[in-house]
């Protein structure tokens, strides 16, 4: 198979959150093979710069910055840095979470509040941030990581919640930003197939078939899936596509 690249991406600074392994990896990855000044941040030092160098080997821009998004002013002072050393940001992707499961007899207040910081909280700060540097450039486009998990999945309420509210506000800010030529979607990914999702929840090859199965067309979701509709709304291509969310998920729900 063959892949569309996007010459509109090329030179474009583009922020990426979570951007050390999973789907946060491949969506960095992806916009270095389409020339874009990409910037990640994550807590997982040694994984973020070995992404980093990756990008970097193979010909492409990548400033890795080691930030936990829950902390609201080091998200801001690592966009702030980005704006310095790459220029203005004209893409932000919103991916960073944890899809932990849990017991909704076991959530607590406290569990419940660091679920919306580390699933929804850092997508409006992070867009509040990117806002003047889009509105400055005269465009841009922002992608939130939602997930089909925003339609109801049992074991992990508080992450649905979030991921749920991770649309709403994508509707909110496509309203307010898009007198300014800014986009805002969202993506809902399905079953993608990760590293950690291997490791913690489909740890055999008939639990990975058996949700396979489940889905319309009968091959495994990946996170090159999901890099890969991230730059086609980055693009210029998209450019008329705004307040929308795309399940990435083969059919599964």
């Amino acid at each position: 198979m063959t892949f569309a690249v996007y010459p509109s991406l090329a030179g474009r600074t583009v922020f990426v959150s979570g951007g050390a392994t999973g789907i946060g990896a491949d969506i960095v990855r992806a916009f270095g093979r389409n020339h874009a000044r990409v910037a990640f941040v994550d807590v997982q030092r040694e994984e973020g710069e070995r992404t980093a160098a990756a990008v970097k080997n193979a010909g492409g821009t990548a400033l890795f910055l080691e930030c936990d998004v829950t902390d609201v002013a080091a998200l801001q002072a690592s966009i702030a840095e980005t704006r310095a050393r790459l220029g203005p940001i004209a893409v932000l992707v919103n991916n960073a979470a944890n899809d932990e499961r849990h017991k909704i007899a076991d959530v607590t207040a406290d569990y419940w509040d660091h679920a919306q910081n580390v699933n929804l909280r850092h997508h409006f700060f992070a867009a509040q941030a990117v806002h003047p540097q889009m509105r400055e450039l005269g465009f841009g486009s922002i992608i939130n990581l939602s997930s089909i998990a925003s339609r109801g999945a049992a074991e992990m309420p508080a992450y649905g919640a979030a991921k749920a509210g991770i649309i709403g506000l994508t509707h909110a800010l496509a309203r307010a930003f898009g007198s300014d030529n800014i986009r805002v979607n969202a993506i809902e990914p399905g079953a993608v197939m990760t590293e950690r999702q291997r490791r913690l929840w489909f740890k055999t090859p008939e639990s990975v078939d058996a949700i396979v199965q489940r889905q319309s067309i009968k091959t495994t979701l990946i996170g090159e899936d999901i890099a890969r509709m991230a730059l086609f709304l980055a693009a210029d291509d998209s450019r008329l596509l705004t307040k929308q969310s795309i399940a990435v998920d083969a059919g599964l729900r």
